[in-house]
């Protein structure tokens, strides 16, 4: 079955700026984070920039598998009832400017491409009430419940921290199934909350959120709608070819041969123009996916996780150990060996 990367040129990214929360609920538990930032393939490197961009699927991953090694499956609700504007930087001092509610999520619709792609968000009047949308484009990454929970009581969290502490909105929807408990969401919202719909959203009343808070700085408005604008332009969330081709090899490996053929094909191009667009940009595709198993390896090997040479090579392509063992010295100088406990 094809994947949704298929022709369209583009891979989903999140900016680091976007879960900056979550990353700041593992500093008291550093050795739960590593294990689990190995097993997404994720360095801590990257997430110490936060205009850095990481593969979504693989965020989502992690998202999910944070709330069961925590054992709180509300962990992402939870953690989006204590957001803050700044935790998403210039947007959400844009947020926070905002003469209205309306406006202020007016704003987020027009640039939530700036902490990531391939989401639908959207936010339309439908009579008496407003509707905020917001939902993964790519149906091939699932389960997702955490991330739309956060998403969504992130949301509310930024109208009561700079509208207004009581408010509430008049209903909210989610795709996933009901939870064990769905009173936990129900307290976090304030509101009704219905399960196994067609999107994840948010409705509030029209008189609710036209009324008018603060006077709005236009000026100052301006200055962060270009400074998010250049951001969204600067790499436009992931979108030089080696970005794209690195996220296709970091989600076939080991499940499929990772050939220029291959790749050109996800990708809707010829193979021929993606090695000459690679070589523009100082790189190949040996070039990335040596790169990519080289960093994959020594975050494997020191993760402390029980798992052998042998599923290591097969998790990074290899044929079997021994040319994974050759592959590894030759990077290293040494053979492959543990360095976590």
């Amino acid at each position: 079955m094809r994947e949704a990367y298929r022709g369209t040129g583009n891979v989903a990214f999140i900016r680091v700026a976007a879960i900056t929360p979550l990353i700041h609920q593992f500093d008291k538990r550093q050795e739960k984070a590593r294990v689990l930032l190995a097993r997404h393939r994720l360095s801590q490197s990257q997430l110490e920039d936060p205009y850095a961009v990481i593969p979504l699927q693989r965020f989502i991953a992690f998202f999910e598998d944070a709330a069961q090694a925590l054992e709180d499956p509300y962990f992402g609700a939870k953690l989006g009832s204590a957001f803050k504007p700044a935790d998403i930087g210039p947007l959400g001092m844009l947020f926070s400017l905002s003469p209205t509610i309306k406006d202020a999520f007016e704003r987020i619709a027009r640039f939530v491409n700036s902490l990531q792609n391939s989401t639908s968000s959207s936010f339309v009047e439908d009579g008496d009430a407003c509707v905020w949308t917001y939902r993964i484009a790519d149906q091939s990454i699932w389960p997702r419940r955490q991330d739309a929970e956060y998403s969504l009581a992130a949301s509310c969290q930024l109208v009561r921290s700079n509208f207004s502490s009581a408010w509430k909105p008049e209903e909210v929807h989610f795709e996933h199934d009901a939870p064990a408990d769905p009173e936990v969401l129900r307290r976090i919202f304030r509101a009704p909350v219905l399960f196994r719909q067609s999107s994840n959203r948010m409705i509030m009343r029209t008189d609710d959120i036209t009324r008018v808070y603060r006077s709005d700085n236009k000026e100052l408005a301006a200055i962060l709608e270009r400074h998010i604008l250049d951001l969204i332009g600067e790499t436009d969330v992931g979108s030089s070819l080696t970005s794209k081709v690195t996220t296709l090899i970091e989600h076939y490996l080991g499940r499929r041969p990772i050939t220029i053929g291959f790749l050109s094909e996800e990708l809707g191009m010829n193979a021929r123009t993606l090695q000459r667009q690679l070589e523009r940009e100082g790189t190949s595709v040996r070039t990335i996916t040596q790169a990519y198993r080289r960093q994959l390896a020594a975050n494997l090997l020191a993760a402390g996780k029980k798992t052998s040479v042998a599923e290591i090579a097969q998790t990074l392509g290899y044929a079997d150990s021994a040319v994974f063992g050759r592959a590894f010295k030759g990077w290293t100088g040494h053979a492959p060996s543990r360095t976590g406990k």
